[in-house]
């Protein structure tokens, strides 16, 4: 899922998570230096979250977005506690969402991050880095 049509689909999925009390597009938001992402307003506070996008090996640019369905991923709901990387993850599992194989957080990998990202895996080989701003 390239991220235009990521992102159109993440801003409704959290339009539909409880505790996110506004989503928009970062352009929306007023940020033109980054062409994917979203900003989130939940307990009062802006998350904003830049969407990056890999290609699955051997596919181009000018190919078309083919979805590939597969078992979708599932993690629990998030909680309006949970830390901005761990509610997003939350919010991405508890969807279902049929092209996404697996997500996961950069500071649970073997060599964590210092950043709270996130990749989201799909199906096609393709994946998507979400990163905070």
């Amino acid at each position: 899922m390239r991220p235009a049509r990521f992102q159109d689909w993440l801003i409704n999925t959290v339009k539909n998570t409880p505790g996110a009390d506004r989503v928009q597009t970062l352009a929306d938001a007023g940020d033109s230096k980054h062409p994917f992402g979203l900003s989130v307003i939940r307990g009062g506070r802006e998350e904003r979250w830049q969407i990056t996008h890999q290609l699955a090996d051997g596919e181009k640019q000018e190919h078309e977005d083919r979805p590939v369905e597969g078992t979708p991923y599932s993690a629990p709901a998030p909680q309006p506690s949970d830390a901005a990387d761990v509610w997003l993850a939350g919010v991405i599992g508890a969807a279902e969402c049929p092209e996404i194989d697996r997500v996961t957080r950069w500071t649970d990998r073997p060599d964590p991050s210092t950043q709270a990202g996130v990749t989201v895996f799909f199906h096609n080989g393709s994946r998507n880095f979400i990163r905070p701003l």
